[in-house]
């Protein structure tokens, strides 16, 4: 087994990283955009999100694709390296990154409604297994 290329997972999770910021603008931003503006004026909040909000979704998404594909250089020594082995590195951090806090906060809590949540969550499938896809194929080991 060879060494991770940490150079090759920042430069990989910096591409999935914006591959998922890119379509999580089409899904959250703009489909879904109707639906977070009442959750959030029900919550209390403008209906909008700040700049700086979508500064901040946008880095934390980079950090998610970073972490994709550190799971896909750690995973491929025993799946092999490829798009099948992208797609469970992407279904791995989508669990733990989009649906388990889905399901704790935005769910149990019932801070917004289940049609918002369930979308959402959904839509991080394609946002973050595409992602680490377009990542993954710029990973090469050291």
């Amino acid at each position: 087994m060879g060494k991770i290329n940490y150079g090759r997972v920042i430069l990989g999770g910096i591409v999935a990283g914006i591959v998922a910021d890119i379509i999580d603008w089409l899904v959250d931003g703009l489909w879904l955009a109707p639906r977070w503006a009442d959750g959030m004026k029900t919550l209390g909040h403008t209906a909008a999100f700040t700049t700086g909000q979508i500064v901040l979704f946008d880095l934390i998404g980079i950090a998610g694709g970073i972490l994709a594909i550190w799971i896909y250089a750690a995973i491929r020594p025993r799946f092999g390296p490829g798009v099948r082995t992208a797609i469970c590195a992407g279904l791995v951090t989508w669990a733990l990154s989009v649906l388990l806090p889905n399901a704790a906060f935005m769910h149990v809590m019932h801070l917004f409604g289940a049609h918002l949540t369930l979308y959402t969550t959904l839509g991080g499938i394609v946002e973050i297994v595409v992602g680490t896809i377009a990542g993954a194929a710029l990973y090469k080991e050291s």
